[in-house]
């Protein structure tokens, strides 16, 4: 997969940019809110910064290397959430999103992510995205709907930030212009 100039994407609401190390201080306050931790499967509670300071130092490697797109959402220039597409291999990736809990129900994770949807398909050239929730959080699943994911099985996985296995629900999306292809 080619990879892609660093771009900022707007939509109605909401600014997309890569993200950048300086970002690591909203994202661990927001993390360190409970109630957004413990939908996150890979993210400690209580976050570790050192861990995140590590993580949001390599996304400009990621980003160079056509591995993840990582973008911090700002609505009225303040970051309320990151999106981002990772783990991309063979033509697929998985697009995942957290936002803090003052913005939640109010349609920016759809907004955001249909946005990262379409560069992933249309600029990255992906064939497929997964994604995935945990079962109890049928928000984020309406989400994955209304952009058109496909519901494909639900697994076991180990949650970090609750130090459990949770049931998590998994979805695929296959790209508008793959013509059918697997």
């Amino acid at each position: 997969m080619p990879s892609v100039p660093f771009t900022r994407l707007t939509t109605n609401r909401l600014v997309l940019r890569p993200t950048v190390a300086a970002d690591c201080d909203r994202a661990f306050e927001i993390q360190s809110d409970w109630q957004v931790a413990r939908m996150l499967r890979a993210a400690p509670f209580p976050p570790d910064r050192q861990r995140m300071d590590r993580w949001f130092a390599g996304h400009r490697r990621e980003w160079m290397a056509g591995e993840a797109y990582r973008f911090a959402v700002e609505l009225d220039g303040r970051i309320i959430g990151i999106v981002d597409v990772d783990c991309i291999a063979e033509g697929e990736g998985e697009l995942g999103c957290w936002f803090e809990r003052a913005v939640w129900g109010q349609g920016y994770a759809f907004e955001a992510a249909a946005a990262v949807t379409r560069l992933a398909f249309e600029q990255v050239g992906l064939l497929r995205l997964k994604s995935g929730h945990a079962d109890d959080n049928p928000a984020s699943g309406r989400v994955l709907i209304k952009l058109g994911f496909q519901p494909l099985d639900s697994v076991e996985r180990f949650s970090r930030s609750r130090g459990e296995n949770v049931l998590q629900r998994r979805y695929l999306l296959a790209s508008p212009l793959s013509n059918g292809r697997p």
